[in-house]
């Protein structure tokens, strides 16, 4: 990793807290760090609040770790993050369930979703549970000898309209939104006494195992997926 890219810049908001913090990568820890707690809730989408709290500490980071801020991750924490699972059984006419046999039942997966509900956008995708001849598996095993294979699936996701008004914020400071991430689903990875922004570095180089992520089709010409779950990194 280049030291331009050690550097990362992370937005939480929720209805009553918004925080924003430059992370080192390389030391795994903040070199900045602002919070507010806002005692009357607001809806973001009402965004006088937040713009006032990017004024104030938008320009701090970018003189801290001179240059300009162009990539923000954000970390949501709202009541509208929609949660679904989806199951998938399939009948295993090969001899063993293979990577490729997985990664074509998750796409499967994620058709589905997408097919429903055409106005959400899928910020996290994870496995809960693998069903192997009846049997309940929380890991993946690659090749295991298996007739009957399931899955149950997780999809958290926000609305189109929420990712357009948030990106819209951002755009008046020239920056765009990387990555969407669950507040609530990063914290339930790990205990209280480590960073905000240290979490959700860890979820997006692949912390949970279970966790999909996903990476543009251009960039491979095969693979669908970055890396799945570790295993085949």
């Amino acid at each position: 990793m280049d030291k331009e890219n050690e550097l990362q810049c992370y937005l939480s908001v929720s209805s009553n807290k918004y925080g924003i913090y430059l992370f080192d990568t390389k030391n795994l820890k903040n070199l900045y760090k602002e919070e507010i707690i806002l005692y009357n809730e607001t809806n973001y989408q009402n965004h006088d609040e937040l713009k006032k709290f990017l004024d104030d500490n938008i320009f701090k980071i970018e003189k801290l770790s001179e240059k300009f801020i162009e990539n923000i991750f954000l970390i949501l924490e709202d009541k509208k993050i929609f949660n679904l699972e989806i199951g998938i059984k399939k009948k295993n006419y090969n001899i063993s369930v293979t990577k490729e046999y997985l990664e074509n039942s998750l796409v499967e997966a994620k058709d589905l979703f997408r097919e429903s509900y055409h106005n959400q956008e899928i910020i996290h995708m994870i496995v809960n549970k693998y069903f192997i001849n009846g049997k309940t598996q929380l890991l993946f095993e690659e090749n295991l000898k298996c007739e009957n294979f399931a899955l149950e699936v997780n999809f958290k996701s926000i609305s189109r309209n929420t990712i357009y008004d948030l990106n819209k914020i951002l755009e008046n400071y020239q920056i765009k939104i990387t990555k969407f991430l669950d507040g609530s689903y990063v914290k339930a990875n790990f205990s209280k006494d480590i960073e905000l922004a240290e979490m959700s570095y860890k979820i997006l180089c692949g912390y949970n195992q279970n966790e999909v992520i996903f990476v543009p089709k251009s960039t491979k010409k095969l693979a669908f997926f970055e890396k799945f779950f570790q295993l085949f990194s």
